[in-house]
């Protein structure tokens, strides 16, 4: 061993202004958020903002029941559909429980909160569910079961398709849904707007994929048909196929934008891994070496470290699966221990309020002197059509294809 001390790796100078001082929710996390959690905090804003001040195409992964307790309204849709986002990553119980607020009778059970250490043997006896603080009646889960058992005995739905294709008609349903009973927005109803790709690593574990297990069922007893069949290769290969539009550099250029993509990690479980398994589904399996990982990958998780399991891994050990970019996770990623449901509100409101802003200035002072000045409003102001890759996902796919089976003659 050396006599020789290392040199101690120094960060920037701690900010650390009075919020007194400060105007807009963006200058406070970064000015008032100077070390500890608070750290945390404001190094995933900083990276958040490079990220999309850039224009990465970001994909977004979350577990957890955002649709039950509205935080698909509160924060999630509003950052959708600023264009920024090329794909979701989430859980069939969030596609489901997405369809509690438009059904006819929704004002009768009427989602509310629930104590989290209260009488559950009470909640029980009036057939109240919960759901951490959140509580509904049983009711609400019938009326939605036999809403999906409509929706998915629809002509349309009669057939193979990837797990994008059938939630992407599940959302065009529910939005006839919200419009006929004035119901807000939904999450899946938005994606299908805004021709975002939803995934579901697990569809059969949860009650979208049940209540079809259900039609499967009457139907092996002669009670009718159902031929709806979720094709599970071709959603894997769907996903990969999107991997390869982020990072190819030819229709990067021709879009304007980076040759790269970004993860914004909510959480963890089965929506973050099937998030991060392009790059070795591409890499180690399909034998594409020159595809890399995630440039940004930035990620709010509750589950400690030691624990050993994906949720809690942090982007440095991805590194060493190829899942994210080597040479720039050092100052491209963040892994921050806490509730995102606690944080992603403030996060939203301040990347939105900081759009607005830009757009703000670009009316006062011109494109060409608002790019000088804030070269960000590039990446923040890009058309909130976002990449609807949806639409362009057969193109895709059979671009992939064709190229797997090249490299399969030429092998």
């Amino acid at each position: 061993m050396s006599d020789e001390a290392p040199p101690c790796r120094q960060g920037q100078p701690l900010a650390h202004r009075p919020v007194t001082e400060l105007r807009h929710l963006d200058h406070l996390l970064e000015g008032a958020f100077p070390s500890f959690g608070g750290g945390y905090m404001r190094r995933v804003w900083g990276l958040l903002d490079r990220a999309i001040g850039e224009g990465v195409p970001m994909t977004l992964a979350v577990a957890g029941p955002v649709t039950a307790s509205g935080q698909h309204i509160a924060w999630l849709n509003p950052l959708l559909d600023t264009g920024w986002f090329c794909l979701l990553s989430t859980t069939d119980a969030v596609c489901y429980h997405d369809g509690h607020r438009s059904l006819d009778d929704a004002a009768k059970h009427p989602i509310h909160e629930v104590p989290i250490f209260g009488d559950d043997g009470a909640l029980r006896d009036d057939r109240i569910i919960r759901i951490t603080d959140v509580g509904f009646d049983e009711d609400l889960l019938l009326g939605q079961d036999e809403l999906l058992r409509r929706i998915l005995a629809r002509p349309e739905f009669q057939r193979s398709m990837s797990g994008t294709e059938l939630r992407n008609l599940l959302g065009r349903a529910y939005a006839e849904q919200e419009a006929r009973t004035g119901a807000p927005e939904g999450l899946l109803a938005l994606c299908h707007r805004k021709a975002i790709p939803v995934f579901v690593g697990a569809p059969s574990d949860g009650s979208v994929f049940l209540n079809s297990v259900k039609l499967w069922a009457l139907a092996r007893a002669g009670r009718g048909e159902h031929r709806l069949d979720v094709d599970l290769h071709l959603e894997v290969f769907e996903s990969c196929a999107y991997h390869v539009w982020g990072q190819d550099a030819d229709a990067a250029a021709a879009e304007d934008r980076p040759a790269s993509l970004g993860a914004l990690v909510l959480g963890g479980g089965v929506p973050k891994n099937f998030n991060l398994q392009p790059e070795p589904a591409l890499s180690q399996i399909l034998g594409f070496e020159e595809i890399g990982g995630y440039l940004y990958d930035i990620q709010i998780t509750t589950a400690p470290v030691t624990d050993g399991s994906l949720s809690s891994c942090p982007p440095a050990e991805a590194v060493t699966w190829g899942k994210v970019d080597k040479d720039a996770y050092q100052r491209t990623t963040e892994s921050m221990p806490a509730d995102y449901s606690m944080v992603m509100p403030i996060l939203t409101k301040a990347l939105l309020d900081k759009r607005a802003r830009l757009e703000r200035l670009r009316e006062e002072l011109g494109e060409d002197v608002l790019l000088q000045r804030h070269p960000e409003a590039r990446g923040y102001l890009r058309s909130v059509d976002g990449y609807r890759l949806f639409e362009r996902r057969d193109a895709l796919i059979e671009t992939l294809q064709t190229e797997v089976g090249r490299r399969a003659a030429d092998s």
